[in-house]
């Protein structure tokens, strides 16, 4: 008894599996060195980036597997529908990565070896030279500081002049009531004015609000919290 693939699928040959599946781990291992080399914030995950490889050569798989057959293709969503995912993704660009190992795993997996080779130069090229030069950076750094303070009204106008004192602009994000209404805990948005420190802001704060805890969060677009 012999064992040919060619028998068993009909739609592809051994040499299919191993140029489909070797091509897209190479072309995902690249997208996953593209990804830490311009990684900047402190949430680097090496179990995402191994996922990512991982990724595209079952999508590759996954693609071998249905080839044309529209009966393969409804039993597999059928099969897959039952998968919940919960991991929180905390940068929008993580997923940007996910779809474009997905996208390499369908080309490789459906043969068009050369757009999947192109496609994989093309955008992690783009992704190396928005990273080397800074695209779309905003050179205002804002700020959000948490202050807790009595429930007394005083209270609210006094961290209001020590912020028109201290930003150029600030915006109440919201305010809640926390240890069962003893304090009040206000989220600003804010912007320092040129010349002021985020230290100077806490100690300001810290003189208005009966001692109570102040935090300053600088740049928390870049920061992962």
């Amino acid at each position: 008894m012999t064992f040919d693939l060619q028998d068993l699928s009909g739609t592809f040959t051994t040499f299919d599996i191993v140029v489909s599946l070797s091509l897209s781990f190479v072309l995902s291992t690249v997208i996953g060195w593209v990804y830490r080399r311009t990684h900047k914030n402190v949430s680097y995950s090496q179990s995402y980036v191994q996922t990512l490889v991982m990724c595209g050569m079952i999508i590759t798989l996954i693609m071998l597997v249905v080839g044309s057959n529209i009966a393969r293709a409804f039993a597999l969503v059928g099969a897959l529908s039952v998968i919940r995912f919960r991991n929180a993704i905390k940068e929008t660009r993580d997923v940007g990565f996910i779809f474009l190992v997905m996208a390499i795993g369908m080309t490789t997996g459906t043969r068009f070896y050369l757009l999947a080779i192109a496609a994989t130069v093309a955008i992690c090229l783009v992704l190396l030279i928005m990273h080397r030069f800074n695209w779309f950076k905003l050179d205002v750094q804002r700020q959000v500081v948490k202050v807790q303070i009595p429930p007394e009204p005083e209270y609210n106008d006094r961290v209001g002049d020590v912020l028109i004192e201290f930003c150029s602009e600030f915006e109440l994000v919201s305010t809640e009531s926390i240890r069962a209404g003893a304090l009040n805990e206000l989220y600003y948005t804010a912007q320092l004015k040129k010349g002021k420190k985020s230290p100077d802001l806490i100690a300001a704060l810290s003189e208005v609000n009966s001692g109570q805890r102040v935090t300053v969060l600088t740049g928390y677009d870049q920061t992962d919290i």
